[in-house]
């Protein structure tokens, strides 16, 4: 039994440009109603329920921005492409904002019009075979950790082993698995849990800075210490200190820090007094930490005290079974944050989703899917939502070729970020020798992971 034909309804004051139309959709299969005006097209839209609507934005009576505001308060999911021939910056800002599938200019070229169109169709179509609507009390907890496969199972197991003991814990990972929520997990289940939860990155902060940021100073200590101040140490007195990157602390840090999992004090820099604590000591790296001790670069002896509980957490890639419920829960948190009613992705997209091998991990994955809401024209994410980068897979750079239709700033970010990616890989996820790799000092390297969306 074949499908009746796609109704499209042209709305437009000047009769040319709807007999044109008319007579290409006609040609094209479809079947077209026509309105001269916005307050005819509410009329056609209710009696007919088309599956497409093309719309001129300036006409008599009602405009198309009017009817598209109209349209978005009763709920209606139908494609609705805006026309004009006075475009304008404010005007397309405005009418994406809104919910417009699309914005084509006149004189309109015939091949965009049906390609819009096609893709609106497409839309259409698996927007009425996904009529589950997302959660709308969603909320994005930074503690919350989604996986249900074996591998993640045993890490669940392993967090409400340790969770209500003080033992010191290392988190090891790729980047962007998720060793911060692993941490975070492990402190709120603890009898810690109404303590403070400390973090610090020791690849983010300046060698010469990290030990007073630990530590603290006293007044007077160095130049421009012109009062006393707490280190994280004393901060997370009775709770936790998340130590992220450890892998990136110097030789002479960690003896400092060596000391107080030992003695459980320290000293302020500057001060003569010394302060105890009681601090549970998390960390976690993206390095292997062994090896590091083979090369002279990490003390073998902080190492026994930091592994007590080892944790190691998978690459995505291992764990590709998560993908649809990651997807499922980031799309419904971008929903709210984004005010957007996106209903997840079409069953190409999601089958490219998990033919990729996602070197930056579940971080690189929220990046996707956070963006392609974003930027999402309907409730239903194809394969056009995805970028180049990952439709080419593991085929890096190949896809300079198709660049159609991307901007320079886009085409070089791409460039940049696959570069970054492969320079970790090849160093293991070292930042300090993909770094050197790359000829770029540490500071440089960090702020170009962070711009590129590769770390938070």
């Amino acid at each position: 039994m074949t499908k009746p034909a796609k109704l499209v309804l042209v709305v437009d004051d000047e009769s040319s440009v709807r007999e044109v139309l008319t007579d290409i959709f006609l040609d094209s299969g479809f079947n077209v109603k026509t309105a001269s005006n916005g307050r005819d097209a509410l009329d056609k839209i209710d009696q007919y329920q088309p599956d497409v609507v093309f719309m001129d934005i300036r006409m008599p009576e009602m405009g198309g921005i009017e009817v598209l505001e109209i349209i978005n308060r009763r709920g209606s999911q139908i494609p609705i492409i805006l026309m004009t021939a006075y475009g304008s910056t404010e005007t397309t800002i405005e009418a994406m904002k809104l919910g417009a599938f699309d914005y084509l200019m006149k004189p309109l070229n015939i091949k965009e019009v049906m390609r819009v169109l096609e893709k609106a169709v497409e839309i259409k179509e698996l927007i009425d075979d996904n009529t589950d609507m997302p959660d709308e009390d969603i909320e994005y907890k930074e503690d919350q950790m989604i996986g249900f496969s074996p591998i993640m199972q045993n890490v669940y197991k392993i967090i409400g082993r340790v969770a209500n003991t003080s033992a010191t814990v290392l988190i090891r990972g790729e980047s962007g698995t998720g060793k911060e929520l692993v941490a975070r997990a492990i402190h709120y289940n603890s009898v810690r849990k109404d303590k403070p939860f400390i973090k610090i990155n020791c690849a983010s902060i300046p060698e010469s800075l990290l030990e007073s940021e630990l530590f603290g100073y006293e007044r007077g200590a160095f130049t421009g210490a012109v009062s006393v101040k707490s280190g994280r140490f004393e901060l997370a007195n009775k709770g936790t200190l998340f130590l992220d990157e450890i892998g990136e602390m110097s030789p002479a840090l960690q003896a400092k820090l060596l000391r107080v999992l030992q003695e459980k004090e320290f000293d302020r820099l500057g001060g003569t007094e010394t302060i105890k604590v009681d601090v549970r000591i998390i960390a976690a790296t993206n390095i292997d930490l062994e090896k590091s001790i083979e090369e002279g670069v990490f003390r073998e002896d902080l190492f026994y005290r930091l592994n007590v509980v080892d944790i190691m957490l998978p690459p995505l890639r291992e764990r590709k079974e998560d993908i649809p419920a990651l997807v499922d829960y980031i799309i419904k948190c971008c929903n709210v944050e984004y005010s957007k009613a996106v209903t997840g992705f079409s069953n190409e997209a999601a089958a490219m989703l998990r033919a990729y091998d996602w070197p930056g991990n579940v971080r690189e994955l929220k990046n996707l899917c956070e963006r392609a809401v974003l930027m999402s024209s309907g409730p239903v994410l194809t394969l056009d939502d995805l970028p180049i980068s990952l439709k080419k897979g593991s085929k890096r750079l190949s896809w300079l070729s198709e660049i159609e239709g991307e901007s320079f700033k886009e085409i070089v970010s791409e460039v940049e970020r696959e570069v970054i990616i492969k320079a970790l890989e090849d160093n293991n996820w070292n930042r300090s020798a993909a770094a050197s790799a790359l000829k770029m000092n540490r500071s440089s390297f960090y702020a170009k992971m962070k711009e590129l969306g590769i770390i938070e």
